[in-house]
């Protein structure tokens, strides 16, 4: 999961703290790698290294970044390794000067490198995905350009891109929502026919002209004095002048809209509106009836209190307080200086940083019966801990409840979950997963009604990219080879040896700027 933004400015107007502060919005959704491209007068300038947003970028760097058009990306990785080299935004030189950031994972990834490669005849120099969708827009361009040419018509036109975005739709697969900039031209966005990846764009007049805005969230539009105009619909591409005249076209046949789930269960932020529908209000609805159906099934139960594990837990947490009608309470302090535990290389390594990450309250533990909520449970290492600790502090039953359902496989369209075996759900049913994690009774959203409470936000919205719940993948393209082939890239020794590949390739890698 990354985060992507593009701005277009009124002429003489700089995007770069624009871009810089929308970045920061977007640091939930990666904190691998930070990256801003700018166009200015024809030529790119460009700074990405690891790091948060306020880590990577200077004083020095953000007066090199002039322009009025301007794309950004924070990074996790999905496909590729963490190295410098993999941060975005990516740049070729033909045709014209193209830049891109892309959120998602290619499915088809080996096919498109053999094809550039064999076919192409184009240099990939890393084993990002991200760059592999730029060299593809980038041959799907050159084709039509050349043509145009023959014919006599030297520019760039709406034509050109939007058909080479059509091909490119047509020969990729899985998810991806893409920002890109085209040397003195504008700014170029588009989304995956399924619509799996989120994209949202915005508007704000000001004197001198209209200015327009693309990011992963709503929130990344609202937080910089934009408005929300929509959603990019799936397999729609929108392009916007470096004039500000915005284009849009359906560049992909028909397909089933299924947007992720999981950025309702987990990664949004809670603030944003993605596809018609409230990630706050999700969460409620589903911390409300997930108490429901505890209620079913254990009308005479002994919870004395509700506690969240923070954040992401916190909202349906709240709601399950209030449908059970139980005290809530805040009984975890989070140290927020520590990552992401379910991404951090090898097991060791995360269970260390789950009591780095949280300190219990012990008042609010002692001699309770408490019902620990969190978002989901995928590897079953941070619930376990969590647990733990709740003992030590004197609690004296532990429940545990999951907003969302069992993962049980492997999200392939841009999420780095683990290999299959290290979910703590393969294999195992619920009361082994219980019996496993030490709580005293673990409840489980079911995914229908997962399904529903989320769509409750916008009844268009039929069905969810749900993979990593069902194993329903609605690319098509997804066999047993695929996922043992991604087994051996993200299981917890193959992440291992990436890391120390990619520490020793940074002892010879400067930042890299243009």
């Amino acid at each position: 999961m990354c985060g992507i933004l593009g701005i277009v400015g009124r002429q003489g107007v700089h995007v770069n703290q624009l871009l810089y502060d929308g970045l920061t919005v977007l640091q939930h959704r990666g904190q691998d790698a930070a990256g801003i491209l700018t166009d200015q007068g024809g030529n790119f300038r460009l700074r990405k290294s690891n790091g948060l947003v306020a880590d990577v970028f200077f004083k020095r760097h953000m007066i090199r970044l002039e322009g009025n058009v301007g794309i950004g990306h924070v990074r996790y990785p999905t496909a590729g390794s963490s190295s410098r080299a993999e941060a975005q935004p990516f740049y070729v030189n033909s045709p014209y000067g193209i830049a891109l950031a892309h959120n998602g994972n290619l499915t088809n990834a080996e096919e498109l490198e053999v094809y550039l490669r064999d076919e192409c005849m184009r240099h990939i120099n890393t084993s990002s995905d991200s760059e592999l969708l730029l060299n593809i827009l980038a041959v799907e361009l050159g084709h039509r350009s050349r043509a145009l040419r023959i014919e006599g018509t030297p520019h760039l036109n709406v034509d050109t891109i939007f058909g080479a975005v059509s091909a490119v739709n047509d020969r990729v697969r899985g998810g991806y929502a893409c920002v890109s900039v085209v040397s003195g031209y504008g700014l170029l966005a588009f989304r995956d026919p399924n619509g799996i990846r989120p994209l949202i764009f915005g508007k704000r007049s000001a004197e001198g002209g209209d200015e327009y805005i693309v990011g992963s969230e709503s929130v990344a539009i609202t937080a910089l004095g934009f408005e929300v105009i929509r959603d990019v619909a799936p397999g729609e591409a929108i392009f916007i002048s470096s004039s500000g005249h915005l284009f849009s076209r359906q560049c992909a046949p028909d397909a089933p809209y299924t947007p992720c789930i999981f950025e309702h269960v987990y990664f949004a932020r809670p603030d944003s509106v993605i596809d018609g529908m409230s990630v706050y209000q999700s969460r409620l609805n589903q911390g409300r009836r997930l108490a429901e159906r505890l209620l079913e099934s254990w009308a005479d139960h002994d919870i004395d209190v509700v506690i969240p594990i923070p954040d992401s837990g916190r909202i349906a947490a709240l709601q399950m307080a209030k449908t059970l009608n139980l005290p809530y309470r805040e009984g975890f302090v989070k140290n927020r200086y520590v990552g992401r535990t379910f991404i951090m290389p090898g097991q060791a390594l995360r269970e260390k940083s789950v009591r780095r990450k949280l300190n219990a309250i012990e008042h609010e533990f002692r001699g309770k019966n408490v019902l620990l909520v969190d978002d989901s449970i995928v590897r079953g290492t941070t619930s376990a801990q969590i647990i733990e600790m709740a003992r030590d502090v004197g609690a004296n039953k532990v429940y545990f409840a999951s907003a969302a359902p069992p993962v049980r496989h492997p999200n392939v369209y841009g999420i780095d979950m683990p290999a299959v075996n290290e979910f703590i759900a393969n294999g195992r049913t619920v009361e082994e997963i219980n019996s496993t994690i030490g709580s005293d009774r673990l409840f489980y959203q079911s995914l229908e009604d997962l399904i529903e409470t989320t769509r409750q936000e916008n009844s268009d919205v039929k069905a969810f990219d749900a993979s990593c719940f069902n194993g329903e993948y609605i690319t098509g393209d997804i066999d047993d080879a695929y996922l043992q082939r991604l087994y051996e890239a993200r299981n917890d020794g193959a992440k291992n040896k990436a890391h120390l590949d990619d520490a020793v390739l940074e002892l010879h890698n400067d930042d890299e700027e243009l």
